[in-house]
């Protein structure tokens, strides 16, 4: 017999979906997970948590039943919300082991009406850098043919990258993205002394926040709305001081709103127990990210490319290879010290939703919340609606406040909102004492969890585990979180009660086109429930905010291919604790990586505003250490004399 089951890894987000004959078992080690049960061959499956035990439990058919059972566990199984030592189970049931909720499903032969989750991604367009659901990434296999032939090679004489007539520019420090890593990086290099000459940017936007500020609008954080960043994280002010709460507090002051600036500084000393927690407007850290870029010339040092390749040379250092205005328009830039922060190599998509984009091409009725879809909020405004939201967390925790907003404003016509869950969200990660409180599926956490794993006991923790340890404990950490906030908390409870806002739970069969209403038809198997039932919706948002594996980008595919770099537990780029890539290791020339395609390594929050900062001051201090050029240490009077600069805004040198 064989089944499938459905789960999202708790540290990455990424669906799995193997199919497996039975019997079946699951725990945390697989030395530990028998290889046989009486006569048959076992099935064994890892579940990385620490609140999952060894041999945790199995699935067998006993007397023709499918059955689970515990094998001794710490934490026990929990079917469909009920915690028994054995239990039978069935399609569309949830079992819950530590962190992990599994699906059941039993494939028939019917033709099935999903992709497969490998399959379902959303790519960024090379020209704009946005979301673009009609780019499919590439399949992992060998990239980049159509390189000019030097570039097919691993190590390259830079003369005869010069004799090619290719424009080439030589450099000792180049940033690959262009994005908020490459920002920050740069930043404390110029800070540091390098001159303009010495550095260059490659990559698609003008400015650094581009692709952010993009998927911020789309997750309907315009600039009044707050981000999840705590008020010390300022990607434009590598010291953090004055943070973002005192410089709002000066500026609600000078308008005579003593009581709200005061509110803000209260906050950063009162929370998370006595206040809830502060977080900048994202309009603000635009603002200040445009000062500081101008204050440090970053255009002058950028260059707009679509970066191909990496190469190494045979003078130690290394060849990027990158289209300008045309695909065939190839330039390159030599480099000793290269920093990739390319960001999300690409969207993952739920397989359904994609499936059903792929039958009926309709990219407006189902969308991705990092889309652009603002046609969805236009059409309920105007004529009301119902939206299936899939997911939670703090896209979807904003995607809700935006539909709230909208049936306030606009109470001639009835929208509302049905939110379908995989399973119910009881419990939240644990770790220790610390247990995360959870109310209608949502996770909240007092502290941002960028901030809650800065430094102290987890930074320790993290950085003295082993590989395996690591892949335990981002697993039980469980990474995003929503910010405990009384008016979304309020907006839930308000909907339930009023009718509105319905929750469901159970594992989508299929999402069809509504034959008569327009909209949709989603076929869910209710968990524990025999039967389906169908949803009908005018719109459907997916706001799990999941982003891809690092083979989704070409750039990234070709570099572990060419290289044959090792990825780590998580399937991301592995790298030390100062962020380098020690295979890429070229003589002197060194390769650095920051962002979500290191996650998984040394450092939890690494995607975050203060994670990027991390990043640049290891990656900064191992340059100082090889006593990189003009690079100098912020030593307390050059660091007093810098701090200063910035805040008469003066160009660092």
């Amino acid at each position: 017999m064989q089944i499938r089951l459905m789960w999202e890894d708790p540290a990455t987000g990424e669906r799995k979906e193997p199919l497996l004959t039975v019997p079946i078992a699951l725990g945390r080690e697989f030395a530990r997970l028998p290889e046989t049960l009486g006569t048959e061959r076992v099935s064994r499956i890892v579940l990385n948590s620490l609140e999952v035990s060894r041999y945790h439990a199995s699935i067998e058919v006993l007397q023709d039943k499918l059955i689970i059972v515990d094998r001794g566990s710490s934490n026990g199984i929990i079917v469909n919300g009920s915690k028994q030592p054995q239990h039978e189970i069935a399609p569309g049931d949830v079992i819950q082991l530590g962190n992990y909720q599994i699906s059941i499903s039993i494939p028939t032969n019917s033709q099935p009406l999903t992709t497969p989750a490998s399959q379902s991604q959303i790519g960024f367009n090379a020209v704009t850098n946005r979301p673009d659901p009609r780019i499919t990434p590439p399949p992992v296999v060998r990239v980049n043919s159509c390189l000019p032939p030097i570039f097919q090679q691993s190590q390259i004489d830079p003369q005869t990258i010069h004799a090619t007539g290719l424009p080439v520019e030589e450099v000792e420090y180049a940033t690959i993205g262009g994005g908020l890593g490459s920002f920050i990086w740069v930043d404390l290099l110029r800070v540091g002394g390098v001159s303009l000459d010495r550095i260059r940017v490659l990559g698609m936007e003008q400015q650094p926040y581009g692709r952010y500020q993009q998927l911020c609008l789309n997750t309907q954080i315009v600039p009044q709305e707050r981000l999840r960043s705590p008020a010390d994280a300022c990607p434009d002010n590598l010291w953090g001081f004055p943070n973002y709460a005192t410089l709002e507090a000066v500026k609600d002051i000078a308008k005579g709103k003593l009581r709200s600036g005061l509110s803000h500084l209260w906050q950063v000393f009162a929370e998370p127990t006595l206040a809830s927690t502060y977080t900048p407007k994202s309009g603000d850290v635009i603002a200040a990210i445009d000062r500081e870029a101008a204050r440090i010339s970053w255009r002058k040092m950028t260059r707009t490319a679509h970066v191909e390749a990496i190469r190494k040379t045979t003078d130690g250092r290394y060849a990027i290879v990158y289209t300008c205005q045309q695909p065939t328009d190839y330039a390159c830039t030599i480099a000793r010290y290269v920093h990739i922060a390319t960001g999300y190599p690409a969207l993952q998509f739920l397989p359904d939703l994609q499936a059903y984009r792929d039958r009926t091409q309709d990219f407006k009725t189902v969308v991705n919340a990092y889309e652009p879809h603002e046609h969805i909020y236009e059409s309920l405004a105007n004529y009301g609606g119902t939206v299936l939201l899939r997911g939670t967390g703090i896209v979807a925790a904003r995607i809700l406040q935006k539909l709230y907003t909208l049936r306030r404003n606009n109470d001639r016509v009835e929208i509302r909102v049905i939110q379908l869950l995989r399973s119910a969200k009881i419990e939240g990660n644990k770790y220790g004492l610390a247990d995360r409180k959870v109310e209608h599926n949502y996770e909240f956490q007092p502290f941002n969890w960028p901030k809650s794993a800065w430094g102290g006991q987890y930074k320790t923790i993290l950085e003295n585990s082993t590989p395996e340890q690591r892949q335990n404990l981002l697993a039980d950490w469980g990474g995003v979180t929503t910010i405990n906030r009384p008016d979304w908390r309020k907006i839930i409870t308000g909907g339930i009660n009023k009718g509105w806002y319905q929750i469901f739970y159970g594992e989508v069969q299929q999402v069809v086109p509504h034959s008569t209403h327009g909209g949709t038809i989603t076929t869910v198997k209710e968990s524990g429930i025999k039967g389906d039932i169908q949803l009908e919706s005018d719109f459907i948002i997916d706001a799990t905010a999941v982003d891809a594996p690092i083979m989704a980008s070409p750039l990234l595919q070709d570099l572990v291919q060419q290289y044959n770099l090792p990825l780590n537990q998580l399937g991301r780029l592995t790298v030390n604790p100062e962020f380098e890539l020690t295979e890429m290791a070229n003589q002197t020339g060194k390769i650095y990586a920051s962002g979500s395609i290191t996650l998984g390594n040394y450092y939890a929050p690494v995607d975050s505003f203060l994670g990027l900062q991390y990043a640049a001051f290891n990656i900064t201090q191992d340059l100082l250490d090889r006593k990189a050029i003009e690079l100098k240490p912020l030593v307390l009077s050059r660091s007093l004399v810098q701090w200063w600069k910035w805040m008469n805004n003066r160009s660092p040198n």
